[in-house]
């Protein structure tokens, strides 16, 4: 296939800059194939061709890291080799976040409503669940909301690992539905700001549009990214331990360090998480109130 054979896992994790413009370049493509094919559930569609392009590349650098796993190689250093593979992840998440955000201020408005219809309907969905719980109870602590985001996002990234471990590389749907929330709220984030500012001001120049667009990646990258990036070190375990089952490594004594290197990435998922959640909760509210 020609989407696949665009660059190789050794490639990927030794030029990860190249994988930002591989993700913009698929979640284009996807936008495109499903507004003009599947017009009426393109919010959706995108999703899954973006994903099914996606797959090769994170199903590669799985494999490769589950080939370092069966080597006698010390777990500090392995860590740091699954680094490679995971800045790799990250850069096609930011292409494919970045590119939802850039369609969504570009395109006109009866087409962003088309394309992101389902994006925005879940953040208007999460929005109204805060202010629901806001008028039910006067208030809402700053730890009650933080264990509400925390469990809800361990939540999901149990289901990153049940997928990776069922569909090898299956959590990158998830991943890619949560970029497209990012970068539907990052979108809409700037482009009701430039409209504003344009209004208040009868027009913006370079410096306005500059200013806009940095506040709006900077608010969402803050706690998304490192949430993000405990899905995909989620994931990268899930998938370790899927690709040495098909191998049938679970039959030597190299499956105990797989477990162990496993585990390690798990713990590790776990606690960029709980980093994230105190970042959301704690941080971006006092920077952005």
């Amino acid at each position: 296939m020609v989407l696949e054979s665009l660059i190789d896992a050794d490639k990927a994790e030794s030029t990860p800059g190249l994988m930002v413009l591989l993700g913009f370049f698929y979640t284009s493509l996807a936008m495109l194939l499903s507004f003009f094919i599947f017009k009426s559930y393109s919010s959706l569609f995108m999703i899954f061709l973006g994903t099914i392009a996606s797959i090769p590349i994170m199903y590669r650098l799985m494999k490769l890291e589950e080939q370092k796993d069966v080597t006698d190689v010390e777990e500090k250093v392995l860590l740091k080799e699954h680094s490679k593979a995971l800045f790799s992840m990250m850069y096609l998440f930011l292409g494919a976040t970045i590119c939802f955000a850039f369609w969504y201020v570009i395109l006109p408005s009866g087409t962003i409503s088309i394309l992101f219809e389902s994006q925005a309907s879940t953040i208007a969905s999460i929005n109204g669940r805060a202010v629901t719980t806001l008028s039910t109870t006067g208030q809402v602590t700053g730890f009650g909301v933080f264990t509400k985001i925390f469990f809800n996002n361990v939540k999901v990234l149990l289901f990153c690992i049940l997928f990776s471990f069922l569909y090898g590389a299956g959590a990158l749907f998830i991943l890619m539905w949560n970029a497209s929330i990012v970068g539907t709220a990052i979108g809409n984030f700037i482009r009701t700001n430039i409209a504003t500012l344009a209004a208040q001001a009868g027009g913006i120049g370079v410096a306005g549009y500059f200013s806009v667009v940095s506040i709006g990646l900077f608010k969402y990258a803050i706690h998304g990214f490192p949430e993000i990036l405990a899905y995909f070190v989620a994931a990268l375990a899930g998938g370790i331990i899927s690709i040495a089952v098909i191998n049938h490594d679970f039959s030597t004594r190299k499956f105990e360090h797989i477990i162990l290197d496993s585990a390690d990435l798990l713990m590790l998922s776990i606690f960029i998480l709980f980093v994230a959640a105190i970042l959301e909760v704690y941080v971006t509210p006092a920077i952005f109130s």
